[in-house]
């Protein structure tokens, strides 16, 4: 069953699982199943919800919001962000500028049809905007109601650091990270985890699955299944290219044996690896039907024993991507291009 955790050094607690809508709301699946999906979640006991606002430019939020509509507020938990491009992408429209985070909290919490969010992101960290103007602007945010906390997402080590150090001074919280992490994917351990324990920021971690990967779905010499992200054309397929070699699909049918000795699917045991790291709170999983938020709860509370740990690490050796640069080699080093 689900559990709920506190998010960082705040009194904060969130689903350790958390519902997020990326490549699905408002692109790859329709408004009826997509609100199934979400009320699905919160029969399970997902109570956390995480978008942006460049998910399918602004209409993930607004499919989110009206499917949560009527629901007790003070019961859910929202999670958005801010960065890349969004509306009319013009030049004032992306990064993390004091203009373009205050024009784009206000659309966000007009899509969403609420009067705050929980959490406010830093989707990406913005090389172009002074830090402080960005963090300045995050506390005003917050001292103006519009969010209750400020997270970032796939920020480095340093800039982590930035960013506890100057919200600490204006007198508002970090409380989270938002990185990609999983069994194959684990960038984040050497530099950016260790950071966040000492600034008394957790991990909400996406892609747990490696973008349905772990999941065994997908083996070599096999065309992909039909539905499936690698045959989605409007994003999904392109995201997860980098798994599907056949180097890694031959490690990951290796894991069975281990899920089975468990008694569990390889998907839940992808999701209980994650959330066994002490500095994660929480892991975003996402769904094309609800029938796929049953399976996945299974692993809210599933305690992977140390020596399964270590095979999973040993079936795991020759394929797991581990160097901290890759934070900073994969995140913009300049604002996104925008229209002139």
């Amino acid at each position: 069953m689900v559990n709920y955790e506190f998010l960082g050094n705040s009194g904060l607690k969130v689903s350790n699982l958390i519902y997020g809508n990326w490549l699905t709301h408002g692109s790859q699946v329709e408004e009826d199943a997509a609100t199934a999906c979400v009320h699905a979640a919160l029969d399970h006991g997902i109570t956390s919800f995480d978008t942006a606002d460049v998910y399918a430019n602004g209409a993930a939020e607004s499919v989110l919001g009206r499917a949560l509509a009527g629901e007790n507020r003070d019961d859910i938990e929202i999670l958005t962000k801010v960065y890349w491009p969004t509306g009319r992408r013009r030049h004032n429209d992306a990064g993390l500028s004091r203009k373009h985070i205050m024009t784009s909290i206000d659309n966000s919490l007009r899509r969403l049809g609420t009067d705050y969010v929980d959490v406010y992101q830093a989707h990406r960290y913005d090389v172009e905007t002074p830090i402080e103007e960005t963090m300045q602007a995050f506390a005003d945010v917050v001292r103006a109601g519009k969010a209750l906390y400020i997270g970032v997402s796939e920020w480095t080590a340093e800039q982590i650091k930035y960013a506890h150090d100057f919200s600490k001074e204006l007198g508002f919280q970090v409380i989270s990270n938002q990185p990609q992490y999983n069994m194959l994917y684990r960038v984040i351990e050497p530099e950016v985890i260790p950071m966040s324990e000492q600034c008394g920021i957790n991990q909400i971690v996406f892609s747990p699955m490696a973008q349905g990967v772990l999941s065994g779905k997908y083996k070599v010499g096999e065309e992909p299944p039909a539905g499936s992200r690698a045959t989605d054309a409007k994003g999904g397929a392109r995201t997860i290219q980098r798994f599907l070699s056949d180097e890694i699909l031959r490690a990951v049918a290796n894991l069975k044996p281990i899920a089975d000795e468990l008694g569990i699917t390889q998907a839940q045991l992808a999701l209980a690896w994650v959330l066994q790291n002490d500095n994660v709170t929480s892991a975003i999983i996402g769904a094309t039907r609800p029938e796929q938020i049953a399976e996945n709860v299974v692993a809210a509370d599933i305690t992977v024993p140390d020596e399964l740990l270590y095979k999973i690490d040993r079936v795991l050796e020759d394929v797991i991507i581990d160097d901290p640069r890759l934070t900073w080699e994969n995140a913009p080093h300049e604002r996104p291009e925008i229209k002139r």
